[in-house]
């Protein structure tokens, strides 16, 4: 037994109808097993996804498909989905599975009304926009669950002061939209926000596999050697890669994360045993092994 218990929150993304329908079945089985409690994030509008292809033009985003096998990874149907009319609704199509997981005690939260119109545009939607993304999300997640949202994910961690101030107007009660290293408020010209932010500190399997010699017999050791005592630990999966190809992966990483007192909660737990809670802003930023702009909580944080 380890001495001492790490904390970690569990994410899991789920971006696509492959991935609602195959990998959310696929992790709740898993999670079960290992008696894990997670928070789902889930985009339940239209499946667009396979609109990313025209990216293969930029060098950076075809490099990252090589190295990530991202067409065994998550398979053709993900890739073409979308590309040539707008995608199945995917809450329509899975809303069994989504309630499946509500069912089995798990967090559910909103990640995207549209993942690839929000991922690609955002910056440019207009506040109405926004807002209508995010309240039509909100209003059909909670349809096909049954009750009130309470927490909400950026896709591909691309978030600014316009969406936060539209999802103060939404009553969630935290939100999961940077990557950083503590969880905290959200400073705006327009005041301190009451919406707290629980960044995700840990890279994901798309950005670290490949990467500076990083491979499938490494990659859990070195993603374990992250998740340290003593501050905030937030690993975020998805459900189109942990959830189906990379299960036996997954499973793995549970099983060594287990064996040194590693303890994977839901974000809401993180949050309700924060005892002090600072503030900081949210920038633009980059990560190694992501393609484009990422918010990031700004370093300085005041307490």
């Amino acid at each position: 037994m380890c001495a001492q218990e790490i904390p970690t929150g569990l994410r899991i993304d789920v971006d696509t109808l492959r991935g609602t329908r195959l990998g959310v079945p696929g992790l709740l089985r898993i999670l079960d097993q290992y008696r894990i409690k997670a928070t789902f994030f889930f985009s339940v509008g239209p499946d667009n996804m396979g609109r990313h292809l025209w990216r293969l033009i930029r060098p950076s985003f075809f490099l990252k498909m090589l190295r990530s096998r991202a067409a065994s990874l998550y398979g053709w149907d993900i890739l073409l989905r979308g590309t040539f009319k707008s995608g199945p609704l995917i809450g329509n199509r899975c809303a069994d599975q989504i309630r499946q997981a509500a069912d089995a005690g798990h967090e559910i939260g909103l990640h995207a009304w549209d993942h690839h119109r929000w991922q690609m545009k955002v910056a440019t939607l207009s506040t109405k926009e926004i807002h209508s993304e995010l309240q039509q999300g909100k209003a059909f997640l909670e349809q096909i669950i049954g009750r009130p949202v309470f927490c909400s994910a950026a896709p591909g961690w691309r978030c600014n002061n316009t969406v936060l101030l539209a999802k103060e107007r939404l009553g969630f009660l935290y939100n999961s939209d940077c990557r950083g290293r503590s969880i905290f408020y959200p400073e705006t010209a327009e005041g301190l926000l009451a919406q707290a932010q629980i960044p995700t500190t840990m890279p994901t399997y798309d950005e670290l596999i490949g990467n500076k010699g990083v491979t499938e017999k490494t990659y859990n050791d070195h993603l374990l050697s992250l998740i340290v005592a003593d501050q905030l630990n937030v690993l975020t999966i998805h459900a189109e890669a942990e959830g189906i190809s990379c299960q036996l992966l997954f499973q793995d990483f549970l099983e060594k994360a287990q064996s040194r007192g590693i303890h994977f909660k839901p974000l809401k737990d993180l949050l309700a045993s924060e005892t002090a809670i600072g503030s900081s802003p949210m920038i633009e930023g980059k990560r190694e092994g992501r393609e484009g702009w990422v918010s990031c909580q700004a370093e300085g944080e005041r307490r």
